[in-house]
């Protein structure tokens, strides 16, 4: 898959887990389960490239004696998850269209 693609499906992912409320990087990885394959390594850059766009917001708390950082969508994130959501599905009717839902 090209990189820059699935760059961006990893992104609508993860805000997509986050969509719901804040959460942390385990949580969200655990949420990802059976939609897409996510390891901490791919992760955590995405949450910091995420981050400094202003699409999520961070605070750090203690978690059974040591720190967790979680994670919330801001106002500007669910409208990149929107337009990303919106991208996808037009991806989904170019595949359709090209390949009439077979491989």
């Amino acid at each position: 898959m090209d990189v820059q693609l699935k760059k961006g499906i990893l992104d609508v992912c993860v805000l997509y887990a986050i969509s719901n409320g804040e959460s942390y990087g385990y949580k969200i990885i655990s949420d990802l389960e059976g939609v897409i394959e996510i390891s901490e390594s791919t992760l955590y850059p995405i949450l910091k490239r995420l981050e400094a766009g202003g699409y999520v917001t961070t605070r750090t708390a203690e978690y059974s004696g040591r720190l967790r950082r979680y994670y919330k969508i801001t106002g500007l994130g669910l409208k990149k998850l929107k337009s990303g959501r919106d991208d996808i599905q037009e991806i989904n009717v170019i595949y359709r269209k090209i390949f009439g839902g077979r491989l």
